[in-house]
């Protein structure tokens, strides 16, 4: 029965991934499907803690954060939660050896949320996004090479400047909400009633070397893993270059998308990319 209970814990994982990002359930179908429910648990876990800080505001949200992560380290040591996210992250952690470095950061992030609202020096920005974004790479890249240290080690870097990218990506295109709804500043020097083109330019060009350092990552990793990490990667780029065509005044004032039509065409384009083993 806990066969069951796992499978059925994992299905949770993946229907969190599904209802809450479209594009990042998109690129997960892309791997390979002996390592989906591993990302999928990974992304359920993510997404719960990030949901806690970012929008549970009619409850005690350090209670719930501090619960949570109790709740993570008493299924490590069980073996099992009843909660079917933290059940499902648990047994991947086990499987894949991911560190607990990794977790430990990533929860100190989403804690910072709770009492940080500003990030006055380029250090405070990059630990949180250290926390926040690069470990999550790093979770997934241990998922990827299954084990093998010595590829994990090689892809290291190229899997945090990805993370990296991904989350100044979602800074610039969620500067608004970020600035009146949850009055955070993650952009050292930077807020809504500063930004301009040019400190746009300067965030863009930022994404940009990050996004080519990555792609050096990319095109090395595992056959089961690759096509659907291009896949989140050409999605993101997609969506820094519309944010790069949007005047910064609209960026301040709305959320710029990119349309399902879009993204199908965005999958189309990738794999013939990946058929042609141009990447």
């Amino acid at each position: 029965m806990k066969a069951l209970f796992d499978a059925v814990s994992f299905k949770c994982s993946k229907l969190i991934t599904q209802n809450y990002s479209t594009s990042f359930s998109l690129a997960v179908k892309m791997l390979s499907p002996s390592i989906r429910d591993a990302i999928y648990s990974v992304y359920g876990f993510v997404r719960f803690a990030d949901e806690i800080v970012d929008s549970f505001h009619d409850y005690e949200k350090e209670y719930l954060i501090d619960d949570f992560e109790k709740e993570y380290y008493k299924a490590m040591q069980l073996g099992i939660s009843l909660n079917p996210i933290i059940n499902s992250f648990q047994h991947t952690v086990k499987q894949y050896n991911i560190t607990d470095d990794l977790v430990q950061a990533f929860l100190r992030s989403m804690k910072l949320d709770l009492i940080k609202s500003t990030y006055n020096t380029q250090a405070e920005y990059e630990d949180y996004i250290y926390g926040s974004a690069d470990v999550v790479g790093l979770m997934c890249l241990r998922v990827f090479v299954k084990g093998n240290n010595q590829k994990y080690d090689q892809l290291k870097n190229e899997a945090m400047r990805l993370g990296s990218a991904f989350q100044k990506v979602n800074f610039l295109r969620d500067l608004k909400d970020d600035n009146l709804v949850l009055n955070r500043n993650y952009f050292p020097g930077i807020s809504l009633n500063s930004f301009d083109e040019n400190t746009k330019k300067l965030i863009i060009n930022e994404i940009e070397e990050d996004f080519k350092v990555a792609y050096q990552g990319i095109v090395k990793l595992p056959m089961e893993a690759k096509f659907g990490v291009y896949t989140a990667f050409i999605y993101y780029k997609k969506l820094l270059k519309k944010l790069k065509n949007t005047p910064c005044s609209e960026i301040g004032n709305s959320r710029i998308r990119v349309s399902n039509y879009t993204k199908a065409g965005l999958l189309a384009q990738s794999f013939v990319t990946y058929k042609l083993k141009l990447v």
